[in-house]
């Protein structure tokens, strides 16, 4: 996608000390996938870009909506030009169980539906309405606990608390975990109209290699706290993706 714009740049990301830095850029419209064994390094490196790692020792950096880059120092920042994260743990880090809906979609983006101190009810609840119709979450109301809602809608309602934010790259850390087929799909809907309509970069990370193979334009492949191999769409294929993982050759299965 060379005629794309890049939207980050990250430079010297060490995952391990001795291990080979990674570095690269991510583009406009892309949607990347992350792969790799259990604990090789691919959640360190998602969390990085994020800003919620180590940024001394490496430079991340975003261009700005106003034109130029930035470099990224830490979480918030990284959230307040655009780049957002999405945890893998929705339960632990992800939703404010004694919360409503409407309080866990709207909080992040408070400022944006206040005025001189005053929360515009109104227009917070519009906007949660278009997120409804969009990624088809269900509750019985937006007053309702968060945690009346299944799994599955708990996680549509924080992809919606993320585009509240007006992103530009999103971060999804296995982002159909634990969820049914239904909203599997929808969350791939979703994710290809976002990249394709809204020109929105995703990085996903993703313990299930179907998932990469049906939606993503690349798949970057983390063995031992290194980038091992970067396979592009029209060379992905089960099999060389567990390869790879797994340090081997291909082997047709």
């Amino acid at each position: 996608m060379p005629n794309r714009p890049t939207l980050l740049r990250y430079d010297d990301i060490v995952l391990k000390p001795g291990r080979q830095p990674v570095s690269g850029t991510i583009r406009a419209g892309e949607i990347i996938g992350l792969a790799g064994l259990e604990g090789h390094g691919q959640e360190q490196f998602l969390t990085t870009l994020a800003g919620l790692g180590a940024m001394q020792s490496c430079h991340v950096a975003v261009q700005t909506r106003a034109g130029g880059g930035i470099r990224l120092v830490n979480h918030r920042q990284a959230a307040q030009q655009g780049v957002v994260y999405l945890p893998r743990d929705r339960r632990a880090s992800g939703i404010f169980p004694a919360l409503s809906v409407l309080d866990n979609f709207g909080i992040p983006s408070m400022p944006q539906f206040s005025f001189a101190g005053f929360l515009n009810r109104k227009k917070q609840k519009q906007r949660l309405a278009g997120y409804t119709e969009f990624l088809s979450i269900k509750y019985p109301a937006m007053s309702a606990p968060i945690t009346a809602l299944s799994g599955g809608n708990q996680q549509k309602v924080l992809l919606a608390r993320l585009l509240a934010l007006s992103p530009r790259v999103m971060l999804l850390n296995d982002p159909t975990r634990g969820v049914d087929l239904n909203t599997r799909l929808k969350f791939y809907d979703a994710f290809r109209t976002l990249a394709r309509d809204e020109q929105i970069a995703l990085v996903i990370l993703s313990s299930e290699i179907e998932e990469i193979l049906q939606i993503c334009d690349s798949v970057s492949i983390f063995r031992d706290f290194q980038r091992t191999e970067v396979i592009a769409r029209e060379d992905m294929s089960m099999s060389r993706v567990m390869a790879a993982m797994f340090g081997q050759k291909e082997v047709a299965l």
